[in-house]
């Protein structure tokens, strides 16, 4: 089929009437976003993939150890036939699920949440030795009521509240493999994803990232339970999911940055690493990515794209000293 050449038409790959469903367990899992990595999955776009993550420590559904090393490992990559560099991949999370009836977080906030003048009166950061994870005294342990969809804080306990909410499932780790041969780990987020943290990666949402390499390569994981904006303390609570999701090419997409959609918001997302650079280049990419979105796919004049962000835009932290977001309703956008 020969597609129209039109300067900023968003081209898909369609997804097929019906695609075929695909069931992968990773036996190795990776902690760099890196193109050599054996191929996990070749898929299609419009095929329904479902698989599992492990949490950041590397534990399974099962509370296995199936990676050495903590530090978010990876489930990938995918290859996606027909992304080619230049090609945008969206990846649309149908379910993300927790699997296991337990998870664990960080103990108190980092102290780079923090106003320094508070931190001579802030409690250690040691809880219990061995307590989650043996060798580690930082952690303490959640209990996750599947059947209800809640967290409960295990211990320690609060004589003034009960320390139970309301779980809201989301993938720490969404990325491709970077441009060249650089290989970060599945620590910081760039303009390839990476470990975002941003908590709207849950079910329902479509992820949308660049292609620099053919097949795009893409990897999950990181799975919180629940995390607050920001991440605040360093981790979500921390646990394996079982995730189904399905991928689309867009051709030609020229994104500079990480997007997502959900049934409310588009949203540009200013990834960079923590503590590399402040929240306000964080926001100013964020910001300029919108601009160039709402202009190339929605048509805007360059001033309306502006004016559009300026009344109606909101944005989040997505970490506290790394990215931030730009969301825009969909009731205030036009029709494509």
């Amino acid at each position: 089929m020969i597609l129209p050449r039109l300067p900023f038409a968003v081209l898909l790959i369609a997804s097929p009437l019906f695609g075929e469903t695909v069931n992968v367990i990773a036996e190795k899992y990776y902690r760099t976003f890196f193109r050599a990595h054996p191929v996990l999955k070749r898929i299609k776009p419009g095929d329904v993939v479902s698989t599992k993550t492990l949490d950041a420590g590397g534990q399974d559904f099962a509370g296995v150890y199936r990676h050495p090393e903590p530090g978010n490992p990876l489930t990938g990559p995918f290859y996606i036939e027909g992304a080619e560099p230049g090609d945008a991949i969206r990846i649309k999370l149908t379910k993300l699920r927790m699997n296991r009836n337990w998870g664990f977080s960080g103990y108190r906030l980092g102290v780079f949440a923090l106003d320094p003048g508070t931190l001579e009166r802030i409690y250690p950061d040691h809880y219990k030795m061995d307590l989650v994870r043996k060798g580690s005294d930082r952690l303490v342990p959640w209990d996750i009521d599947l059947a209800r969809g809640m967290v409960r804080l295990r211990e320690p306990l609060s004589a003034r509240m009960k320390m139970e909410f309301k779980a809201q499932p989301m993938l720490g780790c969404i990325g491709v493999a970077p441009q060249g041969d650089f290989a970060p780990t599945s620590a910081p987020a760039g303009n390839y994803g990476g470990n975002l943290d941003y908590n709207k990666v849950g079910e329902g949402a479509t992820v949308i990232l660049p292609v620099f390499h053919p097949g795009g390569l893409l990897f999950l994981g990181d799975g919180h339970a629940l995390q607050a904006d920001g991440e605040p303390t360093g981790t979500g609570i921390e646990t394996s999911m079982d995730v189904e999701f399905t991928v689309e090419v867009q051709k030609r997409a020229r994104l500079s940055m990480p997007r997502l959609e959900n049934d409310s918001y588009i949203v540009s997302i200013g990834a960079q690493p923590e503590f590399s650079s402040p929240l306000d280049r964080a926001l100013q990419l964020a910001t300029s990515d919108m601009a160039a979105w709402l202009e190339r796919e929605y048509k805007l004049e360059p001033w309306a794209a502006h004016l559009l962000i300026g009344y109606q835009g909101s944005y989040d932290v997505v970490t506290v000293a790394g990215t931030m977001a730009l969301k825009i309703p969909r009731s205030a956008l036009p029709a494509k």
